[in-house]
């Protein structure tokens, strides 16, 4: 079992003979109380190339203190991370493996660092005796226990201001004032592991170059699918823990990487891609399980909730979160399992093998002027037609499918253009704006789509059990007058992005 909790903190370089300023001067606090002082003792796992340490991960093994145990920090963004505790154990627990998979894949984690912290710790409170954060100063040995560099080691002291749980991070800037005035001075390192690591490297340290920036199509095509890559990996974790949006935002990175295999087939070798756009296309339609029915769940319980009482007939709300939740638990399990398989781990490794070895064709050495505004425009045109044809068939379910067909080609126009914009500038992202604005439409008409499917399943549910099938059928109306309105829009929306000027921009 493993409990997360977001750590939102900063640290300061000192030395020995630093000594705390009046922190009840800073806005907030009114007193610092001495907590005394505690030893302990942490050992951090990496894998042989230090794959976490690339990603700013922690994994340690404590003991001592109040939260002995396992940790796993993962950054959130500049000084806030989620810190995942696992009881005590031996070996590394099962639930924080599963949340490293995707990064160290089948190698194993060992340890790494050694860091033994004598901790000296305040707390600072408000008037009513509220712990607002926790201030420490901590004298730090590091000792490397890799092959490589074996025994060496680095000490130094360094101060950390930890906000309390939903404390205020004013807070943090107030008390920095208040630190900087006496001189103490924000630290360069990020965290005791990555300085542990930099101070006993074997030999001089090597500076990390720094990428040289796209001039090429292909570098830019590249520097695009590697982001994409990384959004994967990133996530991950996040859809394991079930946070919010996260199978949403990795479905939409896999998209991402499909549609850039696919539009930039003249820079990227398709005999390379097509297998990964097939694999691609197999992970966004297993973890589409569960986010279609996310969305579903929420556009039915708000249409739900926008009905007057007098109209819910029957037990309505509890017949819809019986069936939410249980399509959703079956669609978790799912995506569990799929993120566990041998066939996603193998894709996470031919999509690095493809970033280490790009298959460049002729045209990745084109300026990107010349090369990308030319794939960009070949798929509008293919968007176009599905819009025409789209709008020439008569209501009903050939014109749901065609609608469909285009929302498809809508999205893959917009990330074309998504990717060109680092070397296109406005007109690629004023292009891919307009292409949003036409997917935004056809994918609202999609969703009602989809919902009214789902309410009909829902009527004949309640009719079967003896219930009034009433509502479902108001709300069934009511999104076919929806998807109808959305129908009457595309005209007007497809117009104002289908303007020659800046499509002519983009052609430059």
């Amino acid at each position: 079992m493993a409990d997360s909790k977001r750590e939102v903190e900063r640290k300061y370089e000192a030395t020995p003979e630093t000594r705390l300023p009046d922190l009840t001067r800073a806005a907030g606090v009114s007193a610092v109380v001495h907590r005394g002082l505690s030893e302990l003792d942490a050992v951090y796992y990496d894998t042989e190339d230090f794959r976490l340490a690339a990603d700013s991960l922690t994994l340690r093994r404590r003991t001592g203190g109040d939260d002995a145990g396992w940790h796993l920090k993962i950054p959130v963004s500049a000084g806030v991370r989620d810190e995942i505790q696992a009881p005590l154990t031996d070996a590394l627990p099962p639930a924080l493996g599963e949340l490293l998979r995707s990064r160290v894949r089948k190698a194993p984690v060992t340890p790494v660092v050694r860091i033994l912290s004598a901790r000296d710790v305040h707390h600072l409170l408000d008037e009513d005796g509220t712990l607002l954060a926790e201030l420490s100063i901590d004298e730090v040995l590091a000792e490397r226990l890799t092959e490589e560099g074996h025994g060496t080691t680095s000490a130094w002291t360094e101060m950390e201001v930890e906000l309390a749980d939903d404390g205020d991070p004013a807070l943090l800037d107030a008390v920095e004032r208040r630190l900087r005035k006496a001189g103490v001075r924000p630290s360069a390192a990020p965290s005791k592991l990555s300085r542990a690591l930099a101070e006993t490297a074997p030999g001089k340290r090597r500076r990390t170059k720094k990428a040289p920036a796209p001039r090429t199509a292909g570098d830019h095509v590249l520097a695009y699918v590697r982001r994409q890559v990384a959004a994967l990996v990133e996530l991950d974790p996040a859809v394991r823990r079930d946070l919010p949006d996260s199978v949403h935002r990795m479905r939409v990175a896999t998209r991402r990487l499909r549609s850039a295999f696919r539009t930039y087939r003249k820079i990227l070798d398709r005999t390379v891609t097509d297998p990964l756009r097939d694999e691609l296309k197999w992970l966004a339609a297993e973890l589409g399980v569960d986010r279609d029915q996310e969305v579903l769940d929420a556009r039915l319980r708000s249409h739900v909730a926008g009905l007057p009482a007098t109209l819910l007939l029957g037990p309505v709300s509890a017949r819809l979160k019986l069936t939410s939740v249980a399509r959703r638990t079956g669609s978790r399990r799912r995506v569990a399992s799929v993120l566990d398989a041998e066939r996603y781990l193998a894709l996470l490794d031919a999509l690095d093998a493809l970033l280490a070895d790009p298959p460049l064709r002729p045209a990745a050495a084109r300026a990107p002027r010349g090369a990308l505004p030319r794939a960009v425009l070949k798929d509008y045109e293919r968007l176009a037609t599905r819009v025409g044809h789209a709008l020439e068939q008569p209501a009903g379910a050939e014109r749901d499918v065609a609608m469909h067909e285009a929302r498809k080609a809508a999205k893959r126009v917009r990330y074309a253009a998504e990717a060109a914009r680092p070397a296109l500038g406005k007109p690629a992202k004023k292009f891919a704006k307009r292409m949003k604005s036409v997917q935004s439409v056809l994918g609202d008409h999609q969703d009602s789509v989809v919902a009214r499917d789902a309410l009909r399943t829902l009527a004949v549910q309640a009719h079967g059990a003896g219930e009034s099938a009433f509502t479902w059928g108001l709300l069934y109306a009511r999104e076919e007058a929806a998807a109808a309105a959305r129908e009457r829009e595309l005209p007007e929306v497809w117009a104002r992005a289908s303007h020659p000027g800046p499509r002519a921009a983009l052609e430059g």
